[in-house]
């Protein structure tokens, strides 16, 4: 009922001509690291230079059938040279690349060609601890070259390896294969399956997708394209999960990034729960929504601009489903990371996240090009704006800005600047309540927000970082589950200490309001869902 995306027609007419035989003679040439990055070397050339130009600082590709390299500006002279040599490998990534499409292509059984390559050359004992590469390497190099490349065969080992390595893992901590420049994709979609109301609704069963009607022959229903993604990760099997139904489905919901081109993990975030939305359903009255996305992450954000001449003070009430902070200019030395031999330097100052709101709710004035018509004047005024939270969401979403964009001078920056996080955090001094209390003095009176219910502490459950430049960067997960932090690197998944959490350089925080984390990781013991089970209810045993 679900198969992958059809590759393009130059890709099916290679594989037609030539079968496997291409990829299980890359084999040999492709090395990887322990985190899971892959990228072609050749023995016989030190620095891979372009046939054409001799060049070597442009993305270079090796042609599949010849295995010629040549430089981006080369590849289609090469393919016009060479009746159909139209698919080739690009060095740096170890991606399939169409010349004739100019674009990259997916391939699963490319892509399992280059995850056998990998759990070969990793260095493991039997109870998953890495060992003496040079002690296993002659072994690796005899087990590689006897095994027959088969799919079967590499199906077979992946899954001896997961047995071995990943038993001890949660239930629906499984790792995601890399599409093609998707880590984006990935690192967002391994945060939403450990978001607790948002997981129980798609493990509860409240969605029929097979007799959905929103499906139809041309256009695919991304709510349950989700459902599917789900109820396969949460399966039990261990073995790296290929979510190339969903990227199809998302293309079609987000035309204008349909591409396999590297994309902004809160651009998705924010593209996936738009598509969930368009299929809520909202209510007669009062017209909000009720769909999943909003019923998790919707709050609400409160806006005061007040006249600078008489004090007259207008309020505006706008939902959010994440925050998006600026970078404090806080001085705080790097010397202050848990672990200080993963700092970056020692002149290096960080920010903090504490100070990133503090920065979201203090009063700004505007500037003389935003002057606000007072309504008690009755002309423009110069004004203050000062934001607050009125409601907050049952899990919150943080997003940190770390690119900046220039139009004027038509340029683009990512801002490294370390910034540290609490695990546990207290919104109470952020919420309208609060903020408006202060701003007059902190004087008791009646206001309109109070919610003896409304839980203001939350715990960290993931967190989303980005390392590398603006232009050539990735995206890694952490995720807390029953205590441990891992490490979500596309199809590779390890263990890693808090300290190494901490001193990341985080671009989005997931935070669960405490009551349903702590309830979500009562009981250890998985247990049979009911199909009408409440879905904002903790589930046993998925976190």
């Amino acid at each position: 009922m679900y198969t992958n995306p059809k590759p393009c027609k130059h890709l099916a007419d290679y594989k037609l001509r030539h079968g496997l035989s291409g990829y299980n003679l890359l084999q040999e040439q492709i090395r990887t690291t322990p985190s899971g990055k892959s990228s072609v070397k050749n023995h016989q050339t030190e620095i891979p230079r372009c046939c054409f130009c001799n060049g070597y600082q442009k993305r270079l590709y090796l042609c599949l059938i010849c295995s010629s390299i040549s430089c981006s500006s080369h590849t289609l002279l090469h393919s016009q040279c060479e009746n159909g040599h139209d698919i080739a490998v690009d060095i740096e990534r170890s991606e399939l690349y169409c010349v004739l499409c100019c674009d990259q292509v997916y391939d699963p059984d490319f892509d399992k060609i280059v995850m056998l390559k990998h759990l070969m050359d990793l260095p493991r004992s039997g109870n998953g601890v890495d060992v003496s590469a040079g002690r296993r390497s002659s072994k690796r190099r005899r087990l590689c070259s006897a095994l027959e490349l088969d799919l079967k065969k590499t199906k077979q080992l992946v899954s001896m390896r997961d047995l071995r390595a990943k038993s001890c893992y949660p239930l629906g901590l499984r790792g995601l294969n890399n599409l093609g420049s998707t880590c984006f994709m990935n690192s967002v979609l391994q945060a939403l399956l450990h978001a607790p109301p948002f997981r129980n609704y798609f493990l509860t069963g409240q969605r029929n997708h097979e007799v959905c009607r929103k499906r139809s022959s041309d256009r695919l229903c991304l709510l349950c394209d989700i459902y599917v993604f789900f109820s396969a990760v949460f399966s039990g099997d261990r073995t790296p999960y290929s979510p190339a139904q969903l990227l199809y489905s998302w293309w079609q919901h987000s035309a204008n990034l349909a591409s396999y081109e590297q994309q902004d993990a809160h651009e998705f975030f924010i593209s996936v729960l738009d598509g969930i939305h368009e299929n809520g359903v909202k209510a007669r009255n009062t017209g909000e929504c009720h769909c999943v996305a909003h019923r998790v992450f919707s709050g609400q954000l409160r806006s005061d601009v007040t006249c600078m001449s008489c004090g007259y003070t207008s309020t505006t009430y706008d939902p959010f489903m994440d925050i998006s902070l600026n970078l404090d200019t806080g001085n705080c030395p790097s010397t202050d990371l848990a672990n200080k031999s993963l700092k970056p330097s020692d002149n290096t100052y960080v920010s903090t996240l504490l100070g990133c709101l503090d920065l979201f709710t203090k009063p700004e004035k505007l500037g003389s090009d935003q002057k606000f018509f007072c309504e008690n004047c009755q002309e423009r005024q110069d004004s203050v704006k000062q934001m607050s939270i009125k409601r907050l969401p049952l899990v919150l979403c943080l997003h940190i800005k770390r690119f900046e964009h220039f139009p004027v001078r038509r340029m683009s920056r990512k801002i490294d600047r370390y910034m540290q996080f609490p695990f546990c955090l207290d919104m109470n001094p952020y919420l309208s309540s609060s903020v408006v209390r202060n701003r007059f003095g902190n004087r008791m009176f009646a206001f309109e927000g109070d919610e003896l219910d409304t839980s203001t502490e939350f715990e960290i459950f993931a967190v989303v970082t980005h390392s590398g430049t603006l232009d050539s960067g990735h995206y890694v997960t952490y995720l807390h589950l029953k205590d441990q932090w891992y490490k979500c690197d596309d199809a590779w998944i390890t263990a890693v200490e808090e300290e190494v959490v901490r001193a990341s350089q985080c671009y989005m925080l997931f935070y669960a309001q405490k009551m349903l984390y702590y309830k979500a990781n009562e009981d250890l013991v998985c247990q049979p869902v009911s199909p009408r089970a409440d879905p904002f209810l903790p589930i046993a045993g998925c976190c």
